[in-house]
């Protein structure tokens, strides 16, 4: 059911993709933001307190739901499931931001490119050199596709393999949006403690699902390299996000980096990009990437599908 539930929900939401106001997530950002309100009294207790409240009970809830659903009827689990991941999943909440500036780009309008990064990130990219346009765009979507598709995925195949259900579609886009919108400082510049909850449960959730995307795009891409930036750069650099982007870079064979924000270049202001290294963002390395996405999740789909028929074996 794993497989088809996966199936069914990809194509709802390639034919009907949800509105980012549409009730249910609207209400699941209530709920983050009232048990924040109520709990996080300024203790490192009261932020993982709030955290557990807004991220564990929403992923019980779905558990609970789903046991009953299925003890009634197993295809009334597998329709919960399915409408859970429908909910979770998330390609067209950031393909249209990508899709817009390559369109952009293709076509040299420039200006209306960095005016949809400007709208996606929140950020002034009006100076940036091509170069780094192009890097920010790329970084910014394979994150991107990592937390609304894979992410899910895995954490969705893990704790269906135990027989939990969606509880790890739920769990893992809580904990992301969580980790999101409680990144709060307050006036002395201490971070709270809802925040930095918030920050270290997001962490320890994507662990597993971010190697696994890591390890999906090295195997549909260059693998070798890679592997080799993973080894080299991803144990250079902190969090989940560098080690996803080092092994992204090595796959689809450019140049990318986590450690500047965005607005701050990757290159030398001095050098600049060196124009002989053919790692340099470039136009196509856009389409490279949308390919690398999709044999993602063909790839997913296909081990799926292979477990299921050696378990029907």
């Amino acid at each position: 059911m794993t497989l088809f539930a996966l199936i069914l929900a990809l194509v709802l939401e390639q034919a009907r993709p949800l509105p980012d106001d549409n009730p249910a997530h609207a209400a699941l950002r209530a709920w983050a933001a009232a048990a924040r309100r109520w709990l996080d009294a300024g203790q490192w207790q009261h932020g993982w307190l709030a955290w557990a409240l807004a991220v564990l009970l929403p992923t019980v809830l779905a558990l609970l739901i789903y046991g009953l659903l299925n003890w009634v009827h197993g295809l009334l689990g597998f329709a919960w499931a399915a409408l859970v991941l429908y909910l979770t999943l998330g390609f067209r909440q950031f393909s249209h931001h990508f899709t817009s500036i390559r369109v952009a780009l293709e076509s040299g309008d420039e200006a209306a490119a960095r005016a949809e990064l400007a709208r996606w990130q929140g950020v002034e990219v009006a100076e940036l050199p091509q170069q780094e346009l192009l890097r920010h765009v790329i970084e910014h979507s394979v994150l991107a596709a990592h937390r609304h598709v894979f992410g899910v995925m895995v954490a969705f195949v893990v704790f269906a393999a135990m027989g939990l259900g969606p509880a790890g579609a739920v769990l893992y886009r809580m904990a992301l949006h969580v980790a999101r919108h409680w990144s709060v400082r307050t006036a002395v510049e201490v971070e709270d403690t809802s925040a930095s909850a918030a920050r270290r449960g997001w962490r320890v959730v994507d662990y597993v699902p971010v190697r696994a995307t890591a390890l999906a795009f090295a195997v549909v891409g260059n693998f070798e390299e890679a592997l080799a930036n993973w080894r080299q750069e991803g144990s250079l650099t902190k969090g989940n996000d560098g080690l996803l982007l080092a092994a992204s870079a090595g796959a689809m064979n450019v140049r990318l980096g986590s450690g500047p924000p965005l607005g701050e270049p990757l290159y030398s202001p001095e050098l600049g990009w060196s124009e002989s290294d053919a790692r340099v963002p470039q136009l196509a390395h856009l389409a490279t990437m949308v390919g690398l996405v999709w044999r993602g999740v063909l790839l997913w789909l296909l081990l799926l599908a292979l477990a299921l028929l050696a378990r029907a074996w």
